[in-house]
């Protein structure tokens, strides 16, 4: 598909109504049922992602009395949509809202990007970098409200602080860093790594660390409130260009291999 090319809503699943408050409540999804009917497109769709793309604002299936989710031919349209828009175009959800957003007003959707022009590994180190820095210092979440956003289970949480990948706050809460954290260790598992897999990257972060520490301990010690102040700048200075020499690594490294 190329840049000047615009979407259209997509296909309504075969044998489903135009519009979910026309059929009986009976004739509604499970979440369960849901998932099987995405799979055979998206085959690493989750009931965690689901939940997840429920809690971003993507879809909002109806709910029972006792609190079940019951999807309609709507809600199935909106979740396949997200998930190719993710999959085939790598758009952020920010993005396929709007999209949504357009296609429910009657208008075209913004121009998809080619389809060649999927980031790599240093320019998604640098939006990721831009948005950790954007985000508020205080942001405190639960334990709950850090699963919902990272679209996760209890039991992967629980793994994870096992591995020490995600360490909650003396408090109890999860800040953005972590938030941060907890997706990105999500988004690998959907890529069959596990939190095992991920203790080297865990080792080498430590050591990034270990290695800033030595540049701006000194400063931090210094009598001079200006300078202690300097020593928070040179280190994210320093992280930021850590984390680029490592992304561009990785880039001419799988770009020998290609």
């Amino acid at each position: 598909m190329t840049s000047n090319q615009t979407v259209t809503a997509p296909r309504r699943p075969t044998g489903v109504q135009r519009r979910p408050e026309e059929r009986r409540g009976s004739e509604l999804l499970s979440i369960g049922a849901v998932l099987a009917f995405l799979r055979d497109d998206f085959p690493e769709v989750t009931i965690s992602k689901i939940r997840f793309l429920e809690a971003e604002g993507l879809v909002e299936p109806q709910r029972t009395p006792s609190g079940y989710r019951k999807f309609g031919p709507a809600d199935l349209e909106r979740l396949a949509y997200v998930l190719r828009m993710q999959r085939d175009h790598y758009l952020p959800l920010r993005v396929i809202r709007e999209h949504l957003d357009a296609i429910e007003r009657g208008e075209a959707p913004p121009a998809l990007p080619v389809a060649e022009a999927r980031p790599g590994p240093l320019e998604e180190a640098d939006r990721e970098l831009v948005a950790a820095s954007a985000a508020p210092g205080g942001v405190r979440l639960g334990r709950a409200e850090l699963l919902a956003a990272a679209g996760a289970e209890e039991r992967d949480l629980a793994e994870w602080e096992s591995y020490g990948l995600v360490v909650a706050a003396p408090d109890g809460g999860y800040d953005a860093d972590t938030l941060q954290i907890a997706r990105l260790v999500a988004e690998l598992g959907r890529f069959g790594l596990e939190p095992r897999h991920l203790r080297q990257v865990k080792a080498a972060a430590e050591r990034e660390i270990a290695l800033v520490d030595q540049v701006v301990a000194p400063l931090r010690r210094h009598r001079n409130p200006q300078t202690r102040a300097h020593a928070e700048t040179t280190a994210r200075e320093l992280a930021t260009l850590a984390v680029r020499l490592h992304a561009t690594m990785v880039q001419a490294g799988l770009r020998v291999r290609s």
